[in-house]
């Protein structure tokens, strides 16, 4: 799947990641993904989208975005919007969606092999595109949960699909180094730099 030649970037939907690594029963640690795709080929970037919540004086994710940003990765955040709904339920909204592709496209004259953590069927035109341009497409995600964490067409369009349970043993954290439950939308935990 991958060649050593190959100049690698992955595109993380956060929120789509963390739900899938959350279905799966493990947390992603993040040092562990960065060394295993650096010995897969060479990897160029490594971006981390994800919306935040402003409003609040602490942000829960917060922890785990600044490690990211100090840690190899390109961090990729804009404020959550807050709207009312039709039967007058707050929702909050945060899609990083033409973040992704915009940043996907412009590294399509660099980048040789896309890895695409997310099952969000939304990005399957994205892949098209991308593949159109000659470029590889690796979609990361799963289908052993009911439902499955990816869209079937998305699954169709890629050049290869990633079975996420398939890394836990090279990218997911370690079951003693696991914190306690979270409560929200993505990683709630309030841990030191060296657990990421």
């Amino acid at each position: 799947m991958f060649d050593q030649r190959e100049k690698i970037a992955l595109l993380i939907d956060g929120a789509n990641l963390y739900a899938t690594s959350r279905s799966l029963g493990f947390d992603i640690d993040y040092k562990r993904m960065l060394r295993y795709f650096e010995k897969k080929a060479y990897l160029l970037r490594a971006y981390y989208y994800t919306a935040l919540i402003e409003d609040q004086e602490y942000s829960s994710i917060r922890p785990l975005i600044d490690w990211l940003d100090y840690n190899g990765y390109r961090v990729i955040t804009k404020p959550t919007k807050e709207f009312t709904d039709a039967s007058g339920r707050r929702k909050v909204k945060g899609n990083m969606d033409l973040e992704l592709a915009i940043d996907a496209l412009e590294l399509a004259d660099t980048v040789d092999h896309f890895v695409l953590f997310s099952g969000d069927g939304d990005f399957r035109y994205l892949v098209e595109v991308l593949q159109r341009k000659g470029r590889k497409v690796s979609v990361a995600s799963t289908v052993t949960t009911q439902p499955p964490m990816i869209a079937d067409d998305l699954r169709r369009q890629a050049d290869h699909f990633i079975e996420l349970a398939s890394l836990e043993k090279d990218i997911g954290r370690d079951a003693s180094e696991r914190p306690a439950p979270a409560s929200r939308y993505e990683d709630d935990d309030e841990e030191d730099e060296d657990d990421y």
